[in-house]
Formats: C-alpha cells, sequence, structure tokens
C-alpha cells in the first residue's frame, strides 16, 4: 500500500484537495518571488529532510524547479540521473529506487519512460512517492502549475473553455491537464490531427465536459485560454504529423491575433519554435504565459513537497 503523502497521479484528488494544492502554491510564490520567507509562510516547523530526485528521462524545468523547491523549503535533494546511474548497468527503476530509500531519504520525486512505474514504485516503497513524469502516463505537477496559471489569468475556471492543441495521444502533460481542469469545472476542447487526439481520451475523467475538433481555426473565438503542446518526437509522434503541422494546428501570430482580449496561452516547454508556437506569439508578453508557468511551477512543486513530508494527520 502506498504511503498516504505519494502523488503517482491525480486521479483520486478532489476539487478541494486541488484548490487547497494551488492555494497553498499562491502563498508560497511570495517565497519564490523573494518577498517573503518560508518562517513568515511556514504552517508547521519540519525538520530538514532529504529528497531524493530519480530522473531517468532528461529534463530542464522540471529537475530544476524540483531541486529549487527542495532548497527553497529548506531540505536537500540528493539528484540521480539514468545515464549517471547503475541503471545504465541494466539495474531496474525499483531496485535504484529501493536503493535511494535504503539510503533514509525521506520523499522520492521521479521521472521515468514508463507508463505506471511511478504508481509501481508507490506501491512499492514505505516512503512519499511523487510523480514528474511517468511515460505517456501522467505529469501531475505539470497539470497543477498549469491550473494555477491559469487561475492567475482567468480566476475561478467554473465553466471556462479551455483548448488542448497538438500532440495529445503521447502527451502526459495533455492527460494531467484534462483531470485537473474537468475537477475545476472547466469544459475542455481537444484540438489536433486525428492521428494525434484519440476519441478515447474524452471518457478518461467521468463527468468532465470534453469535444474534440480537428480544426483550430473554428474554435479559436469561443475559448477563454489555449493549452500548445509539444511534439512528442522521442515517442514517435514525428510520423504522425504532416509537414504542414504549422499551417493547421501552429499558434502563428495570426491566429494569436484572432483570441479575444486577455485569452493566455500556455506552453510546457521545451517549445519548437516555428512549429507549435511562433517566436512573436512565445515573446508576446500580454499573452504568453510560458515563463509564468516556470516560475508558479517552483510554487506548486513545494507545495507538493510540502504535502509529501508533513506530518502524519496534519494534512488538510
Amino acid at each position: 500500500m502506498s504511503h498516504p503523502n505519494s502523488l503517482p497521479g491525480l486521479r483520486g484528488l478532489d476539487r478541494a484537495s486541488v484548490e487547497s494544492i494551488l492555494d497553498r502554491a499562491e502563498v508560497l510564490l511570495s517565497v519564490v518571488d523573494g518577498d517573503r520567507s518560508m518562517e513568515e509562510v511556514a504552517t508547521e516547523r519540519v525538520d530538514p529532510a532529504v529528497v531524493g530526485l530519480l530522473f531517468m528521462e532528461d529534463s530542464t524545468r522540471t529537475r530544476g524547479s524540483f531541486e529549487v523547491a527542495v532548497h527553497r523549503l529548506g531540505h536537500r535533494p540528493v539528484t540521480l540521473v539514468g545515464r549517471g546511474s547503475s541503471a545504465s548497468k541494466g539495474e531496474s527503476l525499483l531496485d535504484t529506487a529501493a536503493n535511494l530509500a535504503a539510503m533514509g531519504i525521506d520523499a522520492l520525486v521521479v521521472r521515468t519512460g514508463l507508463s505506471g512505474g511511478v504508481a509501481c514504485l508507490a506501491e512499492a516503497l514505505p516512503l512519499p512517492v511523487l510523480n514528474a513524469g511517468d511515460g505517456r502516463h501522467e505529469h501531475p505537477t505539470q497539470g497543477l502549475l498549469d491550473a494555477s496559471t491559469l487561475r492567475a489569468s482567468l480566476g475561478d475556471l467554473q465553466g471556462r473553455r479551455v483548448a488542448i492543441v497538438g500532440d495529445i495521444l503521447n502527451s502526459r502533460v495533455a492527460r494531467s491537464g484534462i483531470h485537473v481542469l474537468a475537477t475545476l469545472g472547466a469544459q475542455i476542447v481537444l484540438v489536433g490531427p486525428p492521428s494525434l487526439v484519440p476519441w478515447r481520451l474524452v471518457d478518461v475523467v467521468p463527468g468532465a465536459r470534453i469535444e474534440v475538433s480537428h480544426d483550430l481555426d473554428a474554435v479559436l473565438e469561443a475559448v477563454d485560454a489555449v493549452m500548445m503542446l509539444r511534439i512528442q518526437r522521442e515517442r514517435d509522434a514525428g510520423g504522425s504529423v504532416a509537414s504542414d503541422y504549422r499551417n493547421a494546428f501552429g499558434m502563428t501570430e495570426d491566429r494569436a491575433s484572432r483570441l479575444a482580449a486577455g485569452v493566455p496561452i500556455l506552453h510546457p516547454g521545451p517549445v519548437n519554435r516555428g512549429v507549435e508556437l511562433d517566436d512573436g506569439v512565445l515573446e508576446d508578453k500580454s499573452r504568453s504565459k510560458v515563463l509564468d508557468q516556470v516560475r508558479r511551477g517552483v510554487a506548486v512543486r513545494m507545495a507538493i513537497l510540502e504535502r509529501a513530508l508533513m506530518r502524519p494527520g496534519s494534512r488538510d
């Protein structure tokens, strides 16, 4: 049985739990921005902890922000990456994680190419295990930081219409985004070529209001936010992408100009410039929230780590 403070995914988190994490992240954002100290915003005294960061896939934003989050909270990270670990000698993910746990770490953050791999570790290990992205399955902290970014621009997401555009088939970001947006009451429009928008995702969240479109231009003027996705070339998406992808599904400057005033544009990064986003769109600070996503990612991961390391019985 997994530790009660583990976060293998967003399934099972109700609206109150999601809002509690996002509200706490909003408080912690003042620490990220340097306006307040952790001593000023702490809700309980927590002894310094050691947090293992096991990254078996490449990462810039997620790994970097988890490391910063650990430091901001007053803890110490121990980072292990695939090419620098015994995994390169054939050691299994479970054995690698179990050895880290045996060293006395207090929590473990895991990124792996194995879909469902984090949930297996959470079941096998006696400490909190947090999902930093597992294969095509989920990326819960990305979903939460995207929700934080959208709330900052739009306020309450109940009834808001959010388009998720691009490689939805291969995107763990899309799956977690669908979960958190549906939980917060948003309407979701999945947009992309038929090869990359599987109909089965429509039923991923019971009761979710999800529609599918293969025409980005047809939905542009009726959405409150747009979440662009990266083409997952490392997951064989390249063969499903036509050479004119930008013309059909890229956020060009012309398309951005047709959005209603105040409609934010998000992207989880890394951005394929000139494919998913034109340079002018990415650099338009009135619409592009890409760097704000990164900033808020630190605060959300601080909130998740706080939740993981808090004393038994003190959650919510």
